[in-house]
């Protein structure tokens, strides 16, 4: 099916007739915070923005952890998905919607703000699911969707950090609106870690660069610098403590005031070195399948496109192997943006060697 000009005119209209958040998130952006580009969108879709289009969703397509879990959950649970109505939020070029059809779901929609919901409709056709597949553009909170409930949502609704440009308000509006009382949600779990990191070379890069530029001290940029959170792929052997759990969503009973969340927590030294960073992955598990799968962003699997967040302490920490940090995290959407995110962390390095001992009060924006 050629994409209508027509329809994809109306679509970009509706767009631009958003608050300028809204249109910074659908539009510059997907639902991942990676960016699209910053020129403002024609008034009809050339083949250019497409082309953007395809290689942000060709990374996330070869993106093998996320795919392949998202394919052995949804494909290896036939028994779950036999005859069922399926809603897929977010779907962009439809592949959880043609699992789920794979599967045997008697029938799928499709919901997706972005312009690629276009192409997704044609791979829909070419695919021969077109009669089991119906893909809507649109706001979820928006839209009707043609059965009354549904029995199953999909969703890859993650951002960086799992909360930054996130859907999970719009997969909770799903639930809540759409889902059975007795429905399941694929993935149903996710839990943010933190461990501390040796990145010496990299923060003198980043951040002590600003305390000499060609001779002049530039320290008012360093500030700024440490205030923004770096996604980034962090080695294994530069983890200097154990991980440890600072939030854990269950889809099926969260809400959207547990995005904002305060956790005190610990962080042991595993060995004798320095601490310049806290580094942020999650973990996503799909408790109703058959066989539980579960898949990693961490520094000690396989690369995903979510990589990992690097948050850039003010002091150096000088640990020893058993040694504690305590630290809190305090995380909360910004009030001009939701899906932006206002985040202070907190850290103080309990030892009895006062010339190691450090405290501070960080500030960060993901925006």
């Amino acid at each position: 099916m050629v994409a209508d000009a027509m329809e994809i005119e109306v679509a970009e209209q509706k767009l631009k007739s958003m608050e300028h958040a809204e249109q910074h998130y659908f539009n510059s952006y997907n639902h991942h915070g990676e960016k699209r580009s910053s020129v403002s969108m024609p008034s009809r879709q050339p083949p250019a923005v497409f082309s953007l289009l395809t290689s942000i969703h060709e990374e996330m397509l070869k993106d093998e952890v996320r795919t392949r879990s998202y394919m052995h959950a949804i494909v290896n649970n036939k028994h779950l998905f036999k005859d069922k109505v399926v809603l897929d939020v977010g779907c962009g070029t439809g592949i959880l919607s043609m699992f789920a059809a794979k599967a045997g779901a008697k029938h799928v929609i499709g919901v997706d703000m972005s312009t690629i919901i276009f192409k997704a409709r044609e791979i829909v056709k070419v695919n021969g699911l077109e009669d089991k597949i119906t893909l809507i553009q649109g706001k979820m909170e928006e839209i009707e969707i043609p059965f009354p409930k549904v029995d199953i949502i999909i969703s890859e609704w993650m951002g960086y950090f799992l909360l930054y440009e996130s859907m999970l308000d719009t997969v909770l509006y799903a639930r809540d609106r759409y889902l059975e009382k007795d429905g399941l949600i694929f993935p149903d779990k996710a839990t943010i870690f933190v461990a501390g990191i040796e990145d010496g070379d990299y923060k003198d890069e980043k951040i002590g660069f600003w305390d000499n530029v060609y001779g002049f001290n530039y320290s008012p940029l360093k500030e700024t610098a440490l205030s923004e959170p770096l996604v980034d792929t962090v080695e294994v052997k530069a983890v200097v403590t154990d991980p440890t759990a600072v939030l854990t969503l269950d889809l099926y009973t969260c809400t959207t005031a547990d995005l904002a969340f305060s956790c005190p927590f610990d962080l042991v030294a595993r060995r004798d070195d320095y601490i310049h960073a806290l580094v942020a992955w999650f973990d996503i598990d799909f408790t109703a399948c058959h066989k539980p799968v579960r898949f990693s962003t961490g520094p000690h699997t396989k690369y995903t496109h979510w990589k990992q967040t690097v948050f850039y302490l003010k002091d150096v920490l000088t640990v020893q192997g058993g040694e504690k940090v305590e630290c809190s995290i305090h995380n909360r959407p910004n009030e001009k943006n939701k899906r932006d995110l206002d985040i202070k962390i907190q850290y103080r390095l309990d030892t009895p060697d006062a010339k190691r001992a450090a405290e501070g009060t960080c500030l960060y924006k993901m925006c």
